[in-house]
């Protein structure tokens, strides 16, 4: 077991072993590395690193448990990989295919839901991954951890249940085999071993990273009983007054509850008469009618308590006014804030409706005087323990509850949860899961499902929802959990997550620069990044981070925010520095997953961008659907429902070198172009057949190709014609893809299984895509100009590039493809196409006239030697209409052709005048260029070598 924590009866006992090195007790090996940690705080130039958390050395520290966890850039990290990871840097006998099928893994998982965080990615959606890719022991890294779930996933790949619950099979020998449909019988084959995989965690957020080490920290499984339950039995003895309320209560019996609870006297509500215990309150925003100015209660007026909705008119309570909420006006309150020691302009929010058992009965009520005489005698005590204050910094998501009086962190709680979450921290539970877990459900951001309070499912588990994914949104009626309940459901959740741990390590800094890793020293990558503006971290850590006393540095956040002044390009530069740095520390010839989730074209090709000038080669888009959208995934029309993930991976096999040396460019790429398609998968299955596999496309091969050797500072040497020509003389096409020879006896084999060829879907949305368009329809159909056009017509719809010239058909067709003028023999492509398809014209001669008559005009795709003649009379027409570009006046290009830039691009490139290609770019709207992945690449490229 190495370093996995010794266990005897439940018990820790006799030394521990850590990275090599035998200490008497766990307390011995925590002392030893706490020791190595505070001097390295000392050293100025450690505190430099990029991402450095905000925090002090004692922080910190307090929070870090060295080397399995720091609070800050992990200095052991070179010293785990040096004893659990493997010394060679390249394995020749590590040969994988990217994960071909699409993965669907529910979140309806134990260890998925003992915490939560902004999103997460299933752990048995990344053992999938895992296993494909890695061996037991291998070191796997995820720069981007979230909640530290591919640490899990990584242990998970030692567990025979898990993996048989996946659905393979596991042999005593630990062999895995993976079932496969060969000629209608299943047949079990080895792709994979058993056993866990060593990984190094890390994210910018220290509230992300503790979340991680939480999740993955060795510990027997009943420690978080050990330790936590007595602290939860000292609060109940403590708190669990502040949680009473009177069950079916005389006025009596309610003046008498006042009257005590307006005493100096710790209340006894019982003693008044039958008390129950509550589980949720409901706070309600109190506004004033613009008529009368009377007081309105937005819970009593608005919710349609039998039947579970909101009303949206509603009559003022005084005046019987008809309202609307945009009608009314909040109404504030000043109050001096003691943790401050300033004054504070909040919205008036009160209690207005209970849920609580008796015994184990549950009872709902709206609060009487009682219930709001309690919540003012606690707003009124003074908090005994530590609790954060801290401002709430600027942001894009701070503005709004900034705008309602919520200005510091402790302004997100009521009086009541915060003396208990307070208690807690003070008390030992600030490095334990259970106590963060329990915080977003504690804030004023709770809601209340308005849908769940009446009707059919009235009473049926409660009404409340939790927060708004994303948000800091603190709504009009807003829930007050009881926290002690919530602690007590925490540490069951994460009981029920334990899972058998072996060490993992987590970093909190910026994936920008990870200095402490050696090069070529990591077997598998697997991130889940920030995806452009989806959703603004360290502001939404900050309430976490407000508890541990360390917060984000946001310098290196790689997001879109206009706060910290960050737009698309922003994002793409930070992200390319944090590929730059997944292609350094990967081991040549392996493997980087990485998940996508955004529907904006611009945040998509700034990824692909990013990993292309990072050296990183795309080889599969997959999808990965967790079952359970987000709020925003819900609701919105445009989201993606699915994730996708991109399979990259580093060049192996010498490429590089040969490069280097190769005296012929054209035998460099070919040499890349099989290097590459022994990556690709053969084949992507699916429910009803195949699907075409896009990067077999000779088009995007060709895409690939020429940006290998951009990122060389290379012009590719042939054009695309004459490399899709070489490409069809030197391998193997099936319907419409590209393989090698070892590889398409594999391909015919799965093909000869389905009924239907996997077809490619084209959209045609730019010029470029309408010619590929053309291509594929004139191939199966030559065609005269009347035939064509309503079929063309169909394509150009509203997905069209916003800045792109709708090109004419007629155009598109003389600049790329031939016309028949009946005066030779009729063209091969022609004649076979109407001799299939016409009776009357079977077996008969090219020459002859029926067969003449009927092919004349109609359109055909040249052969290879035409076409690259038509290419160059094409290139050198853009090029012309690229330099009217070049010298047209003012700012901004309002409409122009991509072919034209594209082309132009190109062409400048070539000739290393990197600053036209820049000039040009900065009259391209920015949107036009982040939309297009190969004006982005060109135009990212030349401004690097350009300094910009």
């Amino acid at each position: 077991m190495g370093d996995q924590l010794k266990m005897e009866s439940g018990k820790s006992c006799g030394p521990v072993e850590c990275l090599g090195m035998t200490f008497p007790s766990e307390d011995a090996r925590r002392e030893h590395f706490q020791k190595l940690l505070a001097e390295k705080l000392k050293d100025p130039d450690f505190r430099a690193q990029e991402g450095f958390p905000i925090g002090s050395d004692d922080a910190i520290l307090e929070l870090s448990d060295p080397p399995y966890y720091t609070a800050c850039p992990n200095p052991f990290i070179e010293a785990f990989i040096r004893h659990f990871g493997s010394s060679a840097v390249t394995d020749v006998e590590y040969r994988r295919e990217p994960f071909a099928a699409d993965v669907n893994e529910g979140k309806n998982d134990p260890i998925y839901n003992a915490h939560s965080y902004h999103t997460k990615v299933p752990p048995r959606a990344i053992v999938r991954y895992l296993l494909n890719f890695t061996s037991p022991g291998d070191i796997v890294f995820d720069g981007f951890c979230g909640t530290g779930m591919t640490a899990v996933a990584a242990q998970l790949c030692g567990d025979r249940t898990v993996i048989e619950a996946l659905g393979y099979r596991v042999e005593p020998d630990g062999r895995i085999l993976s079932a496969e449909k060969v000629e209608g019988k299943t047949i079990w084959r080895e792709f994979s071993k058993l056993g866990p995989r060593r990984a190094i965690i890390n994210d910018l957020s220290p509230a992300a990273t503790f979340i991680s080490y939480n999740y993955n920290r060795m510990q027997r499984p009943s420690h978080f009983d050990e330790l936590v339950r007595p602290i939860l039995r000292k609060a109940e003895q403590e708190y669990s007054w502040m949680y009473s309320t009177l069950h079916n209560p005389t006025d009596e019996q309610i003046a008498a509850a006042v009257s005590l609870l307006r005493s100096k006297e710790t209340p006894k509500i019982d003693s008044i008469g039958i008390s129950g215990r509550i589980n949720y309150i409901v706070w309600s925003d109190v506004f004033s009618c613009p008529e009368c100015a009377g007081d309105v209660i937005y819970w009593d007026v608005a919710v349609d308590k039998e039947n579970g909705r909101i009303f949206d008119q509603f009559k003022c309570p005084h005046c019987s006014l008809d309202l609307g909420k945009s009608d009314l006006e909040a109404k504030t309150t000043t109050i001096f804030d003691p943790e401050t020691g300033a004054e504070a302009h909040q919205k008036v929010q009160i209690p207005a409706y209970i849920v609580y058992s008796v015994g184990s009965k549950r009872f709902e009520k709206s609060a009487d005087d009682a219930d709001i005489a309690m919540a003012a005698k606690i707003d009124a005590m003074e908090i005994s323990y530590w609790f954060p204050a801290f401002p709430l910094k600027a942001g894009d998501k701070t503005g709004e509850p900034v705008r309602v009086g919520i200005t510091h962190t402790h302004h997100f709680y009521t009086r009541r949860s915060l003396s208990v979450l307070a208690f807690y921290r003070s008390n030992g539970l600030e490095s334990w899961a259970p106590f963060s877990a329990l915080t977003p459900r504690a804030t004023r951001m709770h809601r209340i499902a308005a849908s769940r309070i009446g009707g059919e499912k009235k009473g049926e588990g409660g009404a409340t929802v939790g927060v708004i994914n994303g948000t800091l949104y603190v709504p009009s009626l807003s829930v007050e959990m009881n926290v002690m309940d919530q602690a007590s459901d925490r540490l069951k959740a994460f009981n029920k997550a334990w899972f058998r741990k072996y060490p993992s390590l987590t970093t909190t800094q910026s994936s920008t620069s990870l200095a402490q890793f050696p090069s070529e020293s990591v077997d598998y990558v697997f991130i889940d990044p920030p995806f452009g503006s989806n959703l603004m971290y360290s502001e939404l850590n900050s309430l976490w981070e407000g508890w541990l006393r360390i917060f984000t540095n946001d310098g290196s956040e790689a997001i879109e925010n206009r706060t910290q002044r960050k737009n698309l390009d922003s994002y793409r530069h930070l992200m390319t520095a944090c590929f730059r740095e997944v292609y350094r520390v990967l081991k040549p010839g392996r493997w980087a997953t990485i998940e996508f989730s955004n529907t904006q074209a611009g945040v998509w090709n700034s990824i692909q961008t990013a990993l292309q000038e990072a050296g990183l080669v795309v080889a599969n888009v997959s999808a990965l659907n967790k079952k359970q959208g987000s709020f925003n995934a819900v609701t919105n029309k445009t989201s993606v429902k699915q994730d996708l993930v991109i399979s990259a991976y580093r060049p192996a096999d010498g490429l590089e070198e040969r490069f280097g040396r190769n005296a012929s460019l054209v035998d460099s790429v070919w040499d890349f172009v099989e290097m590459h398609m022994r990556q690709l998968p053969v084949s992507k299955p699916r429910v009803d057949g195949l699907e075409y596999v896009t990067e077999r496309d000779p088009r995007i091969l060709f895409d690939r190709t020429v940006a290998w050797f951009i990122r060389h500072n290379t012009p590719v040497p042939l054009s695309t014609q004459e490399f899709q020509s070489e490409l069809q003389r030197r391998y193997e096409l099936r319907d419409g893809m590209v393989f090698l020879a070892e590889q398409v006896r594999e391909y015919d084999r799965k093909r000869a299984q389905v009924l239907e060829a996997p077809q490619m879907e084209l959209f045609v949305a730019d010029e470029r895509s309408a010619i590929d368009w053309l291509s594929d329809f004139l191939k199966r159909r030559p065609s005269t100009y009347q035939e064509v056009h309503p079929e063309f017509m169909t394509q150009l719809g509203a997905g069209w590039k916003k800045h792109e010239t709708r090109p004419e058909l007629s155009s598109l067709l003389e600049d790329n493809f031939l016309r028949y003028d009946g005066s030779a023999d009729v063209p091969s492509q022609i004649h076979n196409y109407l001799s299939t398809n016409f009776h009357d014209l079977r077996n008969l001669e090219k020459s002859d006239p029926r067969l003449k008559a009927k092919a004349k005009d109609r359109w055909y795709v040249p052969d290879p030697n035409k076409a690259q003649d038509l290419e160059k009379k094409r290139e050198k027409a853009l090029l012309k209409e690229f330099e009217e570009y070049h010298n047209t006046p003012g700012r901004k290009l309002k409409e122009f052709r991509l072919e034209v830039l594209r082309a132009g691009f190109k062409a400048a490139w070539a000739s290393k005048d990197y600053q036209t290609i820049v000039s040009i770019a900065n009259k391209v709207p920015e949107d036009a260029l982040q939309e297009d992945e190969k004006l982005l690449f060109w135009y990212d490229s030349a401004l690097t070598r350009t300094g910009g």
